[in-house]
């Protein structure tokens, strides 16, 4: 039984654009797979495009859009996390939650407060960072981008979102010049050196960068002279360390003695009082952030949460992972219990996805929608986000004519989401999995479109003009 709107739908759409289907994928190079779906919203099982749908892929940060979702599920719109001063005697307790957005100015805020109750000398700081257990790293995260920002690892004690900036600065004489500011208490060196570009390819020569657990960052190899500094930021090795060392600073600065140690752990007393409590933004807003801006510790920490908070234990990758597969199960009946999950930011190149899990996924959040409220929280295409810069969505008619999560591995170029009608309104849900994406390089200087962005241009503008299709078809079939 065909339903009345999709008869109308099928009269009303050209045939040309069910002819397309997956002509876009004559743009990828050989040896690319892609698997790729588009369809509307109120009968997802009927498609315009349905390519290898049920192959694992690399999901990358498409994931986020399933950590979302299971947070929305399984924790109230009005958590935070909480970062808990307490006092024992004459000790200080900071109980740490993992909460991403703490910041340096948060943590003297809370010292402040402590020296108001317990004066200028103090016995012991305890850092207790008992909420989380196990790696502070997932398992498949490469080892070569561990010392970058967006791969700021997943710990209970976090401060400035585990990450410090820096800048290198070429020299005149050939060397290179590090600087961190003198407030950061992290070290880093250079032995780099600057040649041309001509040098540079003639040596096969790049940067390298060395992370020690000491915070101590050593940078080797070769970079191009420069007339500005390159950008750095550093992901802390030891974000404890790099706390410890902070508070100690802060301490000083507020003239308080400690007699004892600033202590990494849980303190064994149970006469504690509840000092002050510094809480982040509420989930919505974190959430926000998570999407529109593709941050990693964000997603990991709440995936750990959602692991203590579910299991009633420790959080950890590993039960964080399982708990999202588990409320999904049974407050979405969304079953990805053969999706292979090593974190909830799509980090690890271990992860596995199906085109179809991620149908699931996204008609689930469309279809509940008035209570998520996820969608909102999404970037839009050309506008914000990672989407606003993107190639492939600058410009009309797919500029603003989409919704979704994009995410990214070496190889890996993934989108996931919602096509819009002429309303701003979704109508169709689409996902793309791209991986194994090597195009071949060339000499030729001349300007081009890469492969990648003329494959996306023709299969969103596919993705537009079937959800405007459907919106002028809906419209044509009410009654």
């Amino acid at each position: 039984m065909i339903s009345k709107r999709l008869l109308v739908t099928a009269l009303l759409l050209p045939a040309t654009c069910f002819a397309s289907n997956i002509k876009a994928t004559q743009y990828l190079p050989d040896g690319s797979r892609s698997a790729l779906l588009v369809a509307p919203l109120d009968t997802p099982e009927q498609s315009l495009i349905s390519k290898d749908i049920d192959q694992f892929f690399p999901p990358a940060s498409t994931l986020k859009v399933v950590t979302a979702l299971a947070a929305k599920l399984s924790l109230p719109d009005s958590f935070r996390f909480e970062t808990v001063l307490l006092r024992s005697g004459n000790d200080v307790i900071i109980r740490y939650s993992g909460d991403p957005t703490l910041s340096r100015q948060s943590l003297k805020t809370m010292l402040k407060v402590a020296k108001k109750e317990l004066g200028a000398n103090w016995d012991q700081v305890w850092l207790d960072n008992s909420v989380f257990g196990g790696y502070s790293k997932a398992v498949g995260w490469p080892w070569d981008i561990l010392g970058v920002c967006y791969s700021a690892p997943s710990t209970a004690i976090t401060l400035d979102g585990n990450c410090v900036q820096g800048a290198l600065y070429t020299n005149d004489d050939g060397s290179t010049r590090i600087n961190i500011p003198a407030h950061q208490p992290i070290q880093a060196t250079t032995s780099a050196i600057t040649v041309t570009k001509e040098q540079q390819q003639e040596s096969h020569c790049d940067l390298e960068l060395q992370i020690g657990n000491d915070n101590h960052y050593q940078i080797a190899g070769c970079l191009v002279k420069r007339s500005s500094p390159l950008p750095l930021k550093f992901a802390l090795a030891s974000p404890e360390l790099f706390t410890q060392q902070v508070i100690e600073a802060e301490l000083k600065s507020l003239g308080i003695s400690l007699a004892g140690a600033i202590n990494i752990g849980k303190p064994d007393t149970s006469m504690e009082t509840a000092l002050f409590i510094q809480r982040s933004k509420p989930l919505s807003e974190l959430l926000a952030v998570m999407l529109q801006d593709s941050n990693n510790l964000y997603a990991d920490n709440i995936t750990k949460t959602l692991g203590a908070h579910h299991f009633q234990q420790a959080g950890s990758f590993r039960n964080g992972t399982a708990a999202i597969k588990a409320i999904l199960k049974s407050e979405a009946n969304i079953d990805i219990d053969t999706a292979v999950m090593e974190d909830g930011s799509g980090l690890s190149r271990n992860n596995r996805f199906t085109a179809r899990q991620m149908r699931q996924i996204l008609s689930y959040i469309y279809d509940n929608d008035q209570s998520l409220d996820l969608i909102r929280l999404m970037p839009v295409s050309g506008n914000n986000g990672t989407l606003k810069y993107r190639s492939s969505m600058r410009k009309a008619p797919i500029k603003g004519a989409l919704i979704a999560k994009s995410g990214s591995l070496f190889g890996t170029y993934n989108m996931a989401g919602f096509g819009l009608n002429n309303k701003g309104k979704p109508e169709s849900v689409f996902v793309q999995f791209v991986t194994d994406y090597h195009p071949k390089k060339t000499e030729d200087t001349t300007p081009t479109i890469s492969p990648l962005t003329q494959f996306e241009q023709n299969y969103y503008r596919q993705v537009v003009d079937y959800s405007y299709s459907l919106g002028r078809s809906n419209n044509k079939a009410q009654p």
